[in-house]
């Protein structure tokens, strides 16, 4: 069972239509026994950091989520501030992340004298960084939909699975490490794109 997990942030409704849409039956929980028979995991979420992490401390999920995502090595996906949440912490707040991934999550620098919008929001064309199967159903040129005001920085490049350009910014926009994966874009807003991506990670973890 695909399970959705719900610690209060994060639109899961899209998720599992653009789910459903796969022919893949997903579950939304809140709940350790869900968690513990969960064959795949998504970890979606909206927001800020401190506040995100804040909630998933406070619904008493973390020690079933690491003790599947790191202990059964159930394949997990992030979703934006799903993504960031995988990482050590983030710029944006004090709480430190579940640490799955060795990176960090930063603010936007521009180049000296760039005007830089920030949220980076809409679509961006993205570019593999290693070959992966995560990437099996993806067009030559694909772009993702992003909605953000950090960015995560893989510390080691080996995990790093696609990347971008907002401005003079090239940041990490997926990665991969093993069962783990997170993409900052939202793969539910897409499109074929999207679809793609989450059939590749259905199929080929």
């Amino acid at each position: 069972m695909i399970t959705l997990i719900d610690y209060g942030v994060g639109n899961l409704g899209s998720v599992q239509n653009m789910l459903k849409k796969l022919g893949a039956e997903s579950a939304i929980a809140s709940d350790i026994a869900t968690i513990e028979r969960a064959s795949k995991l998504i970890l979606p979420g909206v927001g800020a950091f401190d506040a995100g992490m804040g909630q998933l401390n406070a619904s008493g999920l973390r020690p079933a989520l690491d003790a599947a995502v790191l202990g059964r090595k159930v394949p997990v996906a992030g979703i934006c501030l799903g993504m960031q949440l995988m990482t050590e912490g983030s710029e944006e707040g004090q709480l430190p992340g579940l640490g799955w991934v060795p990176a960090r999550t930063v603010r936007f620098v521009p180049a000296a004298g760039e005007t830089l919008k920030v949220p980076h929001m809409g679509w961006s064309v993205v570019s593999p960084a290693k070959p992966s199967p995560a990437l099996d159903f993806l067009e030559g040129e694909s772009r993702f939909y992003f909605v953000h005001s950090y960015h995560v920085a893989c510390r080691n490049r080996a995990d790093a699975l696609l990347q971008a350009q907002y401005g003079s910014v090239a940041f990490d926009a997926a990665f991969e490490r093993g069962n783990i994966l997170g993409f900052q874009f939202h793969p539910e807003k897409s499109h074929r794109f999207g679809m793609a991506l989450l059939k590749a990670f259905l199929e080929r973890y």
